[in-house]
């Protein structure tokens, strides 16, 4: 079941029955911390100055049903935050709008948009927002004396017993695998792109099917740790930052093998709203806003621009956001960046042969 929650503008349009007129816009994207600090950073300010509202709806990712909408002529989401991989394929599909460029605001010092945002980060049918990363955490209260350090730690059953918390899905896990067998990280997409390179972090990956618990949505890994279901689990790193930041939770991070990504905005081809949903997108994008985001979750702003302006916790002054970033020069010794363009092409294939590993 899809959560929704109705956020509404000062002036925004009055709703009937639920339903949204047409001058509101819905904007999907993970839920939990993740979306809150797009509600504080992006949704209540651009609510503010328009007087629209804004429906937000979470979701589990994927293009399925972006999809069924547009192939149904029956959109009904306007803004979409998805995974680069997703934003390649859903363009190339003609599932999404194309987007110029030209309508993003410039840096706060003229800096035009195209040479603000980090390389590789704007596309014909997206613009990203965040750099996150995949990343594995334990509970240091649990955990004792004997801490682990690296990936290979968390594939030790051995060495630290207990359950494993795992994405429900190839992306991610197979990449760690091979480090953890030994791989160094700046080769694991040449190994991953041969057939035995596959077979290795399947086999991999079978060292831990047994003590595998498996998680589909950002919010449950933290919630895993903390009723001590597991004893380690993969996790996006702002979910774990929020369990630690504001709920106090004794989680602890280890960047080792970091798997790091971008979120996208994208717009469904045909969607009912499309001139709010470029004006949200170019408003939510700019340097300030997307600061802003990063006051509230670890994940860094898309924008060069957006650095200098990042500063505490929203709620805690004492805690600087910068050292929390998985781009940050202590985290990011051993990261790899998710490489779209493999996924792109074989997430279907992969998705496959996973799913029949888990069912057997």
């Amino acid at each position: 079941m899809k959560i929704k929650t109705l956020l509404m503008g000062a002036a925004a349009t009055a709703m009937f029955a639920g339903v949204a007129t047409a001058k509101d816009l819905t904007v999907v994207s993970w839920g939990g911390a993740y979306t809150k600090s797009q509600v504080e950073a992006y949704h209540k300010p651009w609510m503010a100055k328009t007087g629209k509202s804004i429906t937000s709806e979470d979701y589990n990712g994927g293009m399925a049903e972006i999809k069924a909408q547009v192939e149904a002529d029956n959109v009904t989401w306007d803004l979409v935050d998805v995974e680069l991989s997703q934003a390649i394929s859903g363009c190339d599909e003609g599932l999404l709008e194309t987007i110029d460029h030209s309508i993003l605001p410039a840096a706060p010092d003229g800096t035009a948009a195209t040479d603000d945002f980090l390389p590789g980060t704007l596309f014909d049918c997206a613009v990203a927002n965040i750099v996150w990363s995949t990343i594995f955490a334990y509970d240091e209260s649990v955990m004792g004396n004997n801490k682990p350090t690296t990936i290979a730690d968390f594939f030790d059953t051995k060495k630290f017993p207990g359950k494993r918390g795992l994405r429900k899905n190839p992306k991610a896990n197979l990449e760690m695998a091979l480090v953890a067998d030994g791989v160094p990280s700046d080769q694991v997409y040449d190994v991953l792109a041969t057939p035995e390179g596959i077979d290795r972090a399947f086999a991999k990956l079978d060292t831990l099917k047994a003590d595998a618990v498996w998680w589909e949505a950002g919010a449950q890994p933290p919630q895993l740790l903390a009723d001590g279901e597991v004893v380690m689990t993969t996790a996006y790193n702002g979910r774990i930052f929020n369990a630690v930041a504001s709920e106090g939770q004794d989680f602890a991070i280890v960047w080792d093998a970091q798997i790091y990504d971008l979120d996208l905005w994208v717009i469904p081809k045909g969607s009912p709203n499309k001139e709010a949903a470029m004006d949200f997108l170019a408003f939510s994008t700019a340097t300030e806003q997307l600061a802003a985001q990063a006051s509230w979750i670890s994940y860094g702003p898309a924008r060069a621009s957006s650095a200098a302006l990042v500063g505490s916790f929203h709620n805690n002054p004492d805690l600087a956001m910068a050292p929390q970033m998985p781009t940050a020069p202590n985290n990011f010794g051993t990261a790899i960046q998710n490489d779209f363009e493999f996924w792109a092409d074989n997430q279907d294939e992969l998705n496959e042969r996973f799913n029949t590993w888990l069912a057997n």
